[in-house]
Parts: C-alpha cells; structure tokens; sequence
C-alpha cells in the first residue's frame, strides 16, 4: 500500500481529508528513498519509527474539531502492510554481523571526498 492509500485509510477511520494525514503517511514510507524494496520498511516500520512519528509530527493530529493520537496512525500503517507491529529488534534479529559493523575494518576516504571538491 501506498502513501496515499495509507492517507484515504487514515480519513475514512478518523475524518478529515487524506491530505490531514499524508505527511505522517509518508514520513513512515520515507526510506523508499533509500532502499527501493520491502527492506525499505526496516527504518520505520517498527515501534520505534512510531515513536519518531509522535516526535515530529506532535502526540495528536487536528482532524477537524477533533485530535487523533498520531501514534495510532503510525501503528495502523504499519499494521496495514505487515499485519502486526514489530519492534527494531525484530529486524535485526537475523542480520548477520559484519566486521565492518565493530570498526574492525576502517575504510580510508580522501578527505576531498568528505568534504566535496568545492571544499579543498
């Protein structure tokens, strides 16, 4: 489901118009910048991307005359694409440690690189 959909879900549960609810919508879909697969999901799809909703976008949404609690929008997207509420752990659990994850591989970047060519 997309964005948008999440939107029109979102206003037929709680009133409004989809547009009250796209940016929490897409906030939570953001990391399909990033990663363009069902991985994607690992960066918010869980309790903590709930959390980082309340955050940023406030404890309640006004909807109207009326507040909606921002985390129940975040936990029913998530509930609409996976059927359940994962936490982070629940991600991590079967990735595999890589030693570059400890430092023990350190990668040389010219400092040009970090700082860009207009930069030197």
């Amino acid at each position: 489901m997309n964005s948008w959909h999440h939107a029109q879900s979102a206003a037929r549960k709680w009133g409004g118009e989809p547009e009250d609810y796209l940016a929490i919508e897409e906030f939570i879909d953001s990391s399909k910048q990033v990663i363009g697969d069902v991985r994607h999901r690992a960066m918010y799809h869980h309790t903590m991307g709930v959390y980082l909703c309340q955050r940023i976008f406030g404890t309640t949404l006004e909807v109207g005359r009326k507040r909606v609690p921002v985390r129940l929008i975040a936990e029913r997207h998530i509930l609409e694409d996976l059927g359940w509420l994962p936490s982070p752990a629940d991600y991590l659990d079967g990735m595999p440690i890589k030693p570059w994850m400890s430092g023990a591989q350190r990668r040389q970047v010219p400092l040009s690189v970090l700082l860009g060519e207009d930069n030197r």
